[in-house]
């Protein structure tokens, strides 16, 4: 017999990509992005500039999002949010925007957690992703945020280790920025560094107890290092780019494979989900895939399309909610940070 066509749009607004996806069950029929492109002559994310561009783009991005999915705003069975962590100016557009809709087509409105929807992305239906089985270990690794998880089941989590101040994708970016690389210079990076040696520079790894990580000192150190070399050399970043690219990655890398190392000894869960933006990360799928091999860890990475903020992730879980009737009421508030 056939399925009954369960409809969720999901709408993604946490930061600067306005993106809205449409899902038949867990199935992705549509998944639209609008990157807003005004922020790389900052060098990063304006909150302001953000929420004005996410206002411009909404409508647009939904409609594209219901047309690439052949289906009418009518058959929408729900309407999935992102309710935070993330900038709030961004959080209120995507938000208002669920909420009217909501009322107007008189269905459930269910707000999500925009990091649970980086790790239950790999339950996408998708000949892409391998589906993982409960429990494992995951891994947000992203611009705002580094956690190591234990997922028991797909709404319960229980954070084990996370940094202790700055996110690796910022230190990514900082990084970056430092040696004169357009954001977002985590990609930039990871490129350059496949031409470079990641020994030729040594750079401290913080020594944090138990599964905690930090990544404050390792920017700082980053940022004082170019800048002796720069006043010995002012030619010292064109003419060691790669070297340097490939060295700081490897460290920045270092620092939280140190700390999947622990959580597997410690857990004794050898099953383990990356998730976030800088999942796409060479290096760090690397050294996964390189643990599946020869430790024999069970290992889900997502594809590329998925790994950054994304509407497909957020309809996902607000199609396993919708399941279980999780709805939201019309005056819930949007939260910069939050926890599981």
């Amino acid at each position: 017999m056939k399925q009954k066509p369960c409809y969720i749009l999901g709408i993604e607004s946490s930061c600067d990509e306005t993106a809205a996806s449409i899902l038949n069950h867990n199935k992705v029929l549509s998944n639209c992005i609008t990157n807003q492109e005004i922020h790389q002559q900052y060098g990063g994310v304006v909150p302001e500039l953000a929420s004005r561009a996410h206002q411009i783009n909404i409508i647009p991005v939904v409609k594209h999002a219901l047309d690439e999915a052949k289906i009418n705003i009518k058959q929408i069975d729900a309407i999935a949010c992102t309710q935070g962590p993330g900038l709030l100016g961004s959080l209120l557009v995507g938000n208002s925007f669920a909420k009217s809709l909501s009322m107007g087509l008189k269905i459930p409105l269910i707000t999500v957690n925009h990091m649970h929807a980086h790790l239950l992305v790999h339950f996408i239906d998708d000949k892409n992703i391998k589906l993982p089985s409960f429990p494992f270990i995951g891994v947000n690794v992203s611009g705002g945020h580094t956690q190591i998880i234990i997922v028991k089941d797909y709404f319960d989590l229980e954070i084990i280790g996370k940094t202790l101040d700055d996110a690796i994708g910022e230190a990514f970016d900082k990084c970056g920025k430092t040696i004169g690389l357009t954001y977002p210079c985590g990609p930039i990076i990871d490129n350059l560094s496949k031409h470079g040696n990641p020994k030729k520079f040594k750079f401290p790894i913080p020594n944090v107890d138990g599964i905690n990580l930090s990544y404050s000192g390792m920017k700082t150190s980053f940022v004082n290092f170019i800048k002796k070399e720069k006043d010995n050399d002012s030619k010292f970043i064109s003419k060691n780019l790669n070297d340097i690219c490939s060295s700081i990655q490897f460290s920045l890398i270092k620092n939280i494979t140190n700390k999947i190392e622990l959580a597997v000894e410690k857990t004794k869960i050898k099953s383990v989900a990356l998730g976030g933006g800088v999942s796409g990360n060479s290096y760090l799928r690397g050294f996964l895939f390189e643990k599946e091999k020869k430790e024999k860890w069970k290992v889900f990475v997502p594809p590329m399309n998925y790994t950054t903020d994304n509407a497909a992730m957020i309809g996902l879980v607000g199609y396993l909610k919708y399941k279980k009737n999780y709805f939201s009421n019309l005056n819930h508030v949007v939260k910069s940070k939050m926890e599981f």
